[in-house]
């Protein structure tokens, strides 16, 4: 296996498809295992509930926060750290009602908020509310339904297109290799447990149109070759043109993951999610628009024939040819 011909600097990108292959199953598979085993960390966006981020000065004792929720009738709050020490996020499943068990009153969800900072501010003088969010939790079913719709839909339009626009092995290989990403972005969040929120799911989209921009730049370089290089078989011209457009890949990846790498680094916690989607969807939407949509387009047997155009006959033309 020869990955680099020193004669014509062409890559040998192909040699290595079997291996890659294996590769993208073994990671869609561990994901589909996470997705079963553990899901996903749903974020308040589509679980409904509330969410309070509360800052100390000094650095919060998570126990003693967690005994004064309970004290108050909310001892099934989610209790962490959001960002720092100093800086906690309180998450509450969506609640109805509940029972001041002092007073006795009756606490609805736009009650919560002050029932807790005041809690807290018994135990910490220097507890700040930094935010406060209520999402029913019909809102947060609608939200979760519609987003797998756009995505869904995003997918077969994308079909559509490439169908239309090259050929159906094309779209065939440009909508798995995109399938391929979403899935092992998502398998990524199951298995580190990161929250997965509406931020996140625009960065699953971005990937979506990130990853398809590479796939149809790859692919037209193709369809170009294959119409103007007369030897060659479909592997070396899929090759030569995988080489052609590497540089054009690389520098849209590396300059657009610096960027992400700023965001995921000073962004804060609040966009780190859509820093995270969105720098690993860029990593493996480049590997899949070389390993993926270009393998799966060479092993249905794309052919030279399959890319050229038609030719239509004029009405009259061979008369013409004939006549002195």
């Amino acid at each position: 296996m020869q990955l680099l011909n020193l004669d014509s600097k062409v890559i040998n990108f192909m040699s290595i498809r079997r291996y890659s292959g294996i590769l993208s199953i073994l990671l869609v598979i561990a994901a589909l295992g996470s997705f079963a085993t553990k899901g996903l960390n749903w974020g308040l966006d589509f679980t409904g509930g509330s969410l309070i981020e509360v800052s100390f000065e000094k650095s919060a004792d998570l126990k003693k926060i967690r005994s004064v929720m309970d004290e108050i009738g909310f001892g099934d709050a989610t209790v962490q750290n959001f960002g720092s020490s100093k800086e906690v996020l309180i998450r509450l499943a969506p609640q109805k009602k509940s029972v001041d068990e002092a007073n006795g009153e009756k606490i609805t969800s736009a009650m919560i908020g002050d029932v807790i900072m005041e809690a807290l501010q018994e135990m910490d003088s220097t507890a700040t509310k930094r935010r406060i969010e209520f999402v029913g939790p019909s809102v947060g079913d609608e939200l979760r339904d519609q987003g797998g719709l756009a995505m869904l839909t995003a997918l077969i339009c994308i079909l559509i297109y490439v169908a239309l626009r090259f050929e159906w092995r094309f779209a065939l290989g440009s909508v798995s290799a995109l399938a391929h990403d979403v899935l092992i972005t998502l398998g990524l969040f199951s298995v580190l447990g990161i929250e997965f929120d509406l931020t996140v799911l625009a960065a699953i989209l971005a990937v979506i149109g990130y990853s398809l921009n590479d796939t149809i730049v790859v692919s037209d370089r193709i369809r170009e070759n294959f119409r103007k290089l007369r030897e060659g078989s479909p592997e070396e011209i899929i090759n030569i043109s995988l080489t052609q457009t590497l540089n054009r890949t690389m520098i849209t990846s590396i300059t657009t993951a610096l960027v992400l790498i700023a965001l995921l680094v000073v962004g804060g916690e609040l966009i780190k999610g859509f820093a995270t989607a969105l720098l690993f969807g860029v990593v493996i939407g480049t590997y899949s628009s070389i390993y993926v949509a270009s393998s799966i387009a060479l092993s249905l047997g794309i052919s030279k024939e399959d890319l050229m155009p038609t030719v239509i006959e004029k009405e009259g033309e061979d008369q013409d040819q004939l006549m002195p």
